[in-house]
């Protein structure tokens, strides 16, 4: 998430040329008084492709949000940058939070009309940098939600082998386990970037980073036994290659992903509602509670800072409990 202060270089909005120090020319047209904002909002998103290597996801959400803000400037008749104003702004949270959106969800939002700001800024139609006026409400950091393992257990062991998608679910759900990975990471997998010989699986986090995440011999066979049966058979009519497949031989999306996988956590008696990312937080924790190393985990997860990691240092509650019975005095 940026900051509100000179973070351009963070997601790739380069400076301005007169603040680098630099003698340029004027500009020889003049920005116009009046501004097309969805016309500006495609070029943003075209920049966004091409210039700052953001996830496809990413931009898509910060396309809807500008839209919902965009909506707020017609609303008020605002058609010039220069009458955009922090209170325009906070106008715009205001009506969000009278949704009752969640408080990460209006984060976001702002984040989006931010990144716009910061844009338009850069490329001479705000004279002012607005974006750097705002300011980023503090979230309270949750704990993940995860399960002992005996309770993956169970889910894993849902699937049946007379089930019609035995293979492919089971495989799945192996996967997500043994990985970690985000479900838009496992629903973009082809079938070159599971390596079965060796132990590994390639995938694209956000941003196309790309990473590399061992698995293990579970994995490996319910991945194996999927591919050599009931994926030829899926993929007979289709030419791809997509890994997970559906019945008709397309790829899985993330939708498609996430209900298979609360279904069959639904199946196995789960209390409350389970999904793929559950799975990632119960990969992290079970590593963490096994004595793994937290820079490791960072990289198994992808995640950019080790701070996004530590979150799960503190769902071990076992091993407080067992620290705290060990070093307090009063025990």
């Amino acid at each position: 998430m940026l900051q509100p202060h000179n973070q351009r270089q963070a997601v790739g909005l380069t400076p301005r040329p007169e603040q680098t120090g630099l003698v340029i020319a004027p500009p020889t047209v003049e920005a116009p008084t009046q501004v097309d904002w969805l016309k500006y909002l495609r070029q943003f998103i075209e920049y966004l492709l091409s210039e700052c290597g953001l996830s496809r996801n990413t931009i898509e959400a910060y396309q809807r949000d500008l839209r919902e803000f965009i909506n707020v400037l017609d609303d008020r008749d605002i058609c010039t940058p220069a009458r955009i104003t922090p209170l325009i702004v906070r106008e715009y949270l205001i009506r969000l939070s009278e949704r009752r959106l969640a408080l990460s969800s209006i984060a976001r939002h702002l984040v989006s009309v931010k990144m716009f700001l910061r844009y338009l800024f850069i490329v001479n139609l705000l004279t002012e940098d607005v974006a750097s006026l705002l300011e980023t409400p503090k979230k309270w950091q949750r704990l993940p939600h995860t399960l002992r393992p005996a309770q993956v257990e169970r889910i894993l062991s849902t699937p049946q082998p007379g089930d019609p998608f035995y293979a492919r679910d089971r495989a799945i759900l192996e996967l997500l386990y043994a990985t970690g990975m985000r479900v838009s990471e496992l629903a973009s997998l082809r079938v070159g970037d599971v390596n079965l010989n060796v132990g590994y699986v390639r995938c694209f986090g956000k941003g196309r980073k790309e990473r590399i995440v061992p698995i293990g011999s579970c994995a490996i066979d319910s991945v194996r036994e999927y591919i050599h049966g009931l994926r030829s058979v899926l993929t007979e009519s289709m030419n791809t290659d997509a890994l997970f497949v559906s019945r008709t031989g397309r790829q899985l999306d993330r939708t498609n992903v996430w209900r298979l996988v609360s279904g069959y956590a639904a199946a196995a008696g789960m209390p409350t509602p389970i999904g793929p990312h559950t799975l990632r937080h119960c990969f992290a924790t079970h590593l963490l509670e096994g004595g793994a190393d937290l820079r490791i985990v960072q990289e198994l997860l992808g995640h950019a800072d080790v701070s996004t990691t530590q979150i799960y240092t503190h769902v071990d509650t076992s091993r407080l409990k067992s620290i705290h019975q060990r070093f307090h005095p009063r025990q």
